[in-house]
Formats: structure tokens, sequence, C-alpha cells
């Protein structure tokens, strides 16, 4: 294995680590710990690939994830900073304002406000359309996706697409393409909150048990969890998919009345794109509720 690839490896293996634990207390020697290299080296290869370090790109999920709580939840202001590793409620206010120019309970009610501007908007396309919004509650076991991620705006289809075609090209090399192959999304960041340049889709296949193999590079695998999701159906091209999404997000409260579980949306494509034409394309939304 080249150093270049040790290096990505070990900075893909870090980015999990604080994924998962960004929360929490993470000192120097965690993080020397978790990349087997010095922090200044690593903080040196995490920065020129993330585009910030790793003191900024904890903060950020930190401050991301409160926001998040702000604008689903009706949790307490002082619970939520306790929640994503705050101690002290002033400095998780300073810190919110900083990064968002509104202190956490504008915030809120600014998101609160606009919810219902667009549900009432919605609603009376609703009385005019005599449309309800259909879900449905799906238990899924958990299963590995092999995927490959992209960061960028979720408006930019040609980018996406491009990480789409990298896949395919790496899962036809390696034999694991097929008629009955299942394709995924998995959209791991609300664009509402997160800054364009910073969101994630991972691009991905779901692997059968007998499908296991090392990988190299920027492609990886990984276990989606067992979660209980509410299922939605969007009609037409994936470029469209907004439009259900607003529909779904602004009627949460009122028609699904569901708590947000702290897991990834998924979306998976159940038609070829190649050989269906755009307007009857069908993608199943998976977003995780507890």
């Amino acid at each position: 294995m080249n150093k270049n690839n040790t290096q990505i490896e070990r900075y893909q293996k870090l980015i999990v680590y604080l994924e998962n634990k960004f929360k929490t207390d993470i000192n120097s020697k965690d993080i020397e710990d978790v990349s087997f290299y010095s922090y200044r080296n690593i903080n040196r290869i995490f920065a020129a690939l993330q585009h910030e370090t790793i003191g900024q790109f904890i903060k950020r999920k930190r401050l991301e994830k409160a926001a998040e709580f702000l604008k689903y939840s009706a949790e307490e202001i002082s619970d939520i900073a306790l929640d994503i590793g705050y101690k002290d409620v002033a400095a998780f206010s300073k810190a919110f304002k900083k990064h968002f120019n509104c202190s956490p309970s504008t915030y809120r009610n600014s998101q609160h406000i606009q919810q219902e501007i667009t549900t009432k908007i919605l609603q009376e396309k609703r009385e005019n359309a005599n449309k309800t919004l259909s879900f449905s509650i799906e238990h899924l076991p958990s299963f590995k996706i092999l995927y490959l991620q992209y960061k960028g705006s979720y408006e930019d289809i040609r980018g996406i697409e491009k990480t789409w075609n990298s896949l395919l090209k790496y899962v036809f090399k390696k034999k694991l393409l097929s008629d009955e192959t299942i394709l995924l999304g998995e959209i791991l960041d609300d664009d509402d909150i997160t800054d364009t340049l910073q969101c994630r889709y991972n691009a991905g296949i779901v692997l059968e048990d007998h499908q296991d193999f090392d990988t190299k590079g920027f492609f990886e695998i990984k276990e989606i969890p067992t979660q209980k999701y509410a299922k939605f159906i969007h009609k037409r091209s994936h470029e469209s998919c907004y439009e259900t999404y607003n529909n779904i997000y602004a009627r949460w409260m009122q028609d699904v009345q569901l708590e947000f579980a702290d897991q990834a949306t998924l979306e998976f494509y159940v038609n070829d794109e190649s050989t269906t034409p755009k307007e009857e394309l069908i993608t199943e939304i998976y977003i995780p509720v507890v």
C-alpha cells in the first residue's frame, strides 16, 4: 500500500470516529490513537482533505447538530447545549450566534415561521388538488453498502452524477453489478443548516452477504444499522425530489406526527434511469424516526 492510500484511509477512519464522538470531549491523544499519526501531522492531512482543522470540524458538527435540534424538536436550549457537549450555555449561545449570525432562540423562531409559511402555501395547494400526504412505516434490518462520498451542494446534479459514474465504474470492474443490484443514496446533512461545501451524499449499492472485499482510496464499506423509517414515494426525476421533501417537512408536525431519529435519510432508486422516462422514475424516501 502506498503512502497516499495510507493517509487517506487514516483520514477516513478519523472522520468516522469524529462523527460518532463529536459530542464528547476529544483530546489530542484520542486523535493520535485512532489515526496512528501525531496530532500535528494528522491535523495537516485532515485540513488538506477536509478544508478545515480537526477542531473546526468538531465545533461545526456540534453547532449544526444543535441547529437540527432547534429546527425539529421542542427541547430546551439548555438541554440541547448539554447534549452536544457544551457545559456552559452562555458559551454555546455565543458560538452559535457567531456561526449562524443569530441566537439559538431567534434561529428556532425563524425556522418555525418559515415552516408555517410553507405549510400554509402547501395547504392551499392541497385543498385545490385534494391530495393527502401518504406514507408507510418500515423497519429495515441492518445491511452493508459500498459507497463513494460526494461533498458539495445537493443542487449540483452534475457533481452527484460524476460521483455515481465513478462508483458504477468501480463496482462494474469488481463484478458487483447485476440487474438485482440495489442502488441507494445516503443523505447525511440538512442543506438548510450545513454549508453547501460541507454537505455530504453517499452514492452506494447494497452488498450481498457473499460480497466481501477490501476497498482502496475513497471507496468505502459501511453498515447501515437496523432502523425504523417513515417511507415516502417520489415520482418523476430525482432533480425534482426537493418538492417532495418540502412537502414532507412542512406537513410533518400536522400530518406525520413522528419524532425524527438522529440517523441519515435514505433514498432507494427503483428504476434504471438510463431506460426509464423521467416522469416514470420512482424514488423511495426513507426518513428515520423513533
